[in-house]
């Protein structure tokens, strides 16, 4: 089955594993990549402009990277052999960008709204400096292309059924899709302390997803 998989999908599930496998690895050397490559709040001096391409392929935890993986798997598999793998490949980091960029503009505002008149920050009964505050926002995860993808699909197969756990019967990609976005952004507005999901990422992701789209769309070149 793995064989049989296109190009830049099975390129996509190796490479994530691999960096995945290659975090702990430098865990174990007192090297934090995550810290080091994942997406810090552009206000924050550990933010680096590549972390918006990095971020991408970094996962916190064997459960994060596979659930992304199997969607990747899953969805990403069909819509590659649909736009083939240039356009497919662009449309993943396409959606991952434009996932980062959406999850730095909700922190700005977040940062706005309940932060920017303040030097120091109380966490966890300790207080710290705003500057160090900042560097500890970082978000890792190929979510944000993931939702994009779905989205994809959603819009590439709106009837197509599909099984989803716990749900006994199928559901047309189309409404499990608007499923997500509605899901996202009720969560994502709740704001629900330790959630610790950047489900404006998410959004962002689709939303971008959905630009591309539209833009294949009108120009006659969606497939």
């Amino acid at each position: 089955m793995f064989r049989n998989l296109p190009t830049v999908t099975k390129n996509l599930l190796i490479i994530n594993f691999l960096v995945w496998m290659g975090t702990l690895a430098a865990m174990r050397l007192g090297i934090d990549v995550n810290s080091l490559l994942g997406l810090h709040f552009f206000k924050a001096s550990n933010f680096r402009l590549y972390q918006l391409f990095t971020y991408m392929f970094l996962h916190d935890g064997f459960y994060h990277v596979f659930c992304n993986m199997f969607a990747v798997f899953m969805f990403g598999s069909v819509m590659e052999r649909t736009w083939g793998s240039q356009r497919f490949l662009f449309f993943y980091i396409a959606c991952g960008l434009g996932a980062g960029i959406t999850q730095e503009c909700v922190q700005w505002i977040h940062y706005m709204i309940e932060f920017a008149q303040y030097q120091e920050v109380s966490l966890g009964g300790t207080i710290i400096p705003m500057s160090e505050y900042l560097n500890l926002i970082n978000t890792v995860g190929a979510s944000g292309a993931v939702y994009g993808i779905l989205l994809g699909y959603g819009m590439a197969y709106p009837n197509q059924p599909l099984f989803i756990i716990p749900f006994p019967f199928p559901i047309k990609a189309k409404w499990l899709v608007t499923g997500y976005v509605v899901l996202e952004l009720m969560m994502g507005l709740g704001g629900r302390p330790g959630d610790n999901v950047a489900h404006f990422a998410h959004l962002g992701g689709m939303l971008f997803a959905f630009l591309i789209i539209r833009y294949w769309r009108k120009n006659n070149i969606f497939f």
